[in-house]
């Protein structure tokens, strides 16, 4: 009768972790890639997803990004990868301790890959450079969540909707 009611015991426990509201919404990779956001904001695309977007055009998309950076001059200030089973989530980490530790300074990357975005070929097919940033294009290519940190003590995530 003990280990029956162990087993239930532990069935039950095991199902409100599953079943639990946000669980499977849980983003596994805080605390490995980055600390957990403390700051969670949510964005309203002003663009919808490709019908063609899919995980092989988002590795692109952050493959050509890293690639980019790794063509300067200096170290890349920042790593830049996709997670997720679809690769929905995007990731992006200093590589230099003392950035990417304020709202500020995470806005001012976001605004210089807007400029980066814009030119690419995405932006310029669909004639929309001027009215969209970076995260209308990463909700155009699937991304579902943007994630900054510094790789210390700081994250803020982008929810993208």
């Amino acid at each position: 009768m003990i280990s029956f009611m162990m087993r239930l015991l532990v069935l039950i426990i095991l199902a409100s972790w599953i079943f639990a509201p946000g669980a499977q919404a849980a983003d596994r990779h805080a605390g490995y890639y980055n600390p957990k956001p403390k700051r969670i904001e949510t964005y309203r695309a002003r663009a919808r997803v490709l019908q063609k977007s899919n995980k092989a055009n988002r590795l692109a998309f952050v493959t050509g990004m890293a690639t980019e950076t790794l063509r300067r001059p200096y170290p890349p200030q920042y790593a830049i990868f996709a997670k997720g089973v679809n690769s929905e989530k995007l990731i992006i980490v200093s590589n230099i301790k003392g950035k990417l530790d304020t709202i500020y300074r995470v806005r001012a990357l976001l605004a210089t890959l807007t400029s980066v975005a814009r030119k690419s070929p995405i932006f310029k097919t669909f004639k929309v450079e001027a009215i969209l940033n970076f995260f209308d294009l990463a909700k155009m290519l699937g991304f579902r969540q943007i994630t900054i940190s510094d790789g210390d003590t700081y994250t803020h995530q982008v929810l993208l909707k």
